[in-house]
C-alpha cells in the first residue's frame, strides 16, 4: 500500500530562510577548517549578564522546572507591564500580555489570530525574512511596500494610503528595523496612526525581537493568541521566564551593563559605516538601532570575478565574498531589496576590522564600480 505523503499547498508556497542557508554554509566551511567570519546572524558576542544567568541557574537548582500559566508567570508579566509603562509610556494590564517562546512565535500568533484567506498584509521592504512567509501560512497575501535609502528606508505615508483597500488587514512595522537598523521617529508613527485610524479593518503591529518574546495588545486579541499558543507550545520555558524577570529588573533600559553593550555597538556601527563610505560606489543609510547595516553594493553588479564568474545580484556577491574573502553576509533579496547586503555588527571591533580588510581586498579584484 502506498500512502499519500503529499504536502499542503500552503507549506509548499513558503520559501526557506536565506539567513539560515548562509549560516549553514559558513558553519560547514568552518568545520572543514576554513577561517570563515560570519556576520550573517544577529547574535551578539557579549555574554548574558550574570544577574540573568544566575536567575536561570537558581530556577534549575530550586526545581522551578514545571509548567507555568500559558500566558506566562505573573511576576514576568508584571515586570513587562512596568517596563512598558516606564520606558515606553504605555499602560497594559496583566491580561493584555502574552509571553511566548521568542518574538517569532508572538508574530506568528498575532498574524494567525486576525488574518483570513483573502486578507492582505502590508509589509514595508526591506523586511525581516519571515514576515511574508508567515502571512502566506495564514492564508493571507503579503503586499510589499517599497522604501528607499534616501529616506533611510522609512515608509512614505502617502504610498501606504494609496496601497490600502478593503482587503487590507495588517500593517507590520519593525522599529528598530531588521535588516536596516532604521528607527521610526514619533512624528512619522503618528502620521501612520492617523492613516490606520481611517481604515478600521487595518491593524498595525510594531514588533521588536527578544529571544524570550512577549506580545502586548487588547485583552480579546491577547486571549485569541493565547488559544493558539495553548494548542502549540503551551507556556514558554519556566527557566527562561525566571531569567526574564531578572533581566527586566536590571533597571531602565537594562542598567549600566546593557548601556556598556549599547556603547560598544555604537562604536562598531560607526567604524563600519565610516569604512564602508570610503569604498567607491557603496551607499549607506543612517542606522540608529538594532545591530545591522543594509548596504547598497549594486554598483559592483556586472563585474567579472576571476575563478568565480559574473557578479549579478546580492546573492552572487555574497557567494563571492564567502568563497574569496571567507566572510558570510546575507543577500538583500532575502529582505526584498536585491541592491543591498545585510551586515551584522554583533561581533568584536577587531573582528570587524579583519572583515573590512578582507572585503576591501576582494572587492578590489573586481572591475571599478560604475
Amino acid at each position: 500500500m502506498e500512502f499519500d505523503m503529499s504536502l499542503s499547498p500552503r507549506v509548499m508556497c513558503v520559501a526557506p530562510s536565506k539567513t539560515g542557508a548562509i549560516a549553514e554554509q559558513a558553519t560547514a566551511l568552518a568545520q572543514a577548517g576554513v577561517p570563515v567570519i560570519s556576520l550573517s546572524t544577529g547574535e551578539p558576542d557579549f555574554n548574558t549578564p550574570s544577574v540573568i544567568s544566575q536567575a536561570g541557574i537558581r530556577a534549575i537548582e530550586e526545581n522551578y522546572t514545571r509548567y507555568t500559566p500559558i500566558a506566562g508567570k505573573v511576576e514576568l508579566r508584571t515586570a513587562i507591564c512596568h517596563k512598558l509603562k516606564e520606558e515606553n509610556g504605555i499602560s497594559y494590564n496583566l491580561d493584555e500580555i502574552l509571553v511566548s517562546n521568542g518574538a517569532k512565535q508572538s508574530i506568528f500568533q498575532a498574524v494567525f489570530a486576525v488574518c483570513s484567506p483573502g486578507d492582505e498584509v502590508i509589509i514595508p521592504a526591506p523586511y525581516w525574512v519571515s514576515y511574508p512567509e508567515i502571512a502566506k501560512l495564514a492564508g493571507a497575501t503579503p503586499l510589499i511596500l517599497q522604501t528607499n535609502m534616501a529616506l533611510n528606508f522609512l515608509l512614505d505615508p502617502k504610498q501606504l494610503e494609496a496601497m490600502l483597500s478593503e482587503k487590507s488587514r495588517l500593517l507590520i512595522l519593525c522599529s528598530p528595523s531588521n535588516p536596516t537598523g532604521s528607527v521610526y521617529p514619533r512624528e512619522l508613527l503618528l502620521e501612520i496612526a492617523e492613516i490606520v485610524a481611517r481604515h478600521p479593518r487595518l491593524l498595525a503591529f510594531a514588533m521588536t525581537g527578544w529571544r524570550l518574546g512577549y506580545l502586548a495588545g487588547p485583552k480579546h486579541f491577547i486571549a485569541s493568541c493565547g488559544k493558539i499558543q495553548s494548542q502549540s507550545t503551551s507556556s514558554a520555558s519556566s527557566i527562561s521566564q525566571a531569567a526574564g524577570v531578572a533581566a527586566l529588573g536590571m533597571g531602565k533600559a537594562g542598567g549600566k551593563e546593557v548601556a556598556n553593550m549599547v556603547s560598544a555597538f555604537k562604536d562598531r556601527r560607526d567604524f563600519l559605516v565610516n569604512r564602508l563610505k570610503d569604498l567607491q560606489g557603496v551607499k549607506t543609510s543612517d542606522p540608529q538601532g538594532a545591530f545591522y547595516l543594509f548596504i547598497d553594493f549594486s554598483s559592483y553588479y556586472g563585474s567579472e570575478a576571476e575563478g568565480f564568474g559574473t557578479i549579478d545580484s546580492s546573492e552572487s556577491l555574497c557567494c563571492y565574498l564567502l568563497k574569496k574573502a571567507q566572510v558570510a553576509l546575507v543577500p538583500g533579496d532575502a529582505f526584498g531589496d536585491d541592491r543591498c547586503i545585510r551586515i551584522s555588527y554583533a561581533a568584536s571591533l577587531s573582528t570587524l576590522q579583519e572583515v573590512m580588510q578582507r572585503i576591501e581586498k576582494e572587492l578590489a579584484q573586481l572591475k571599478p564600480p560604475v
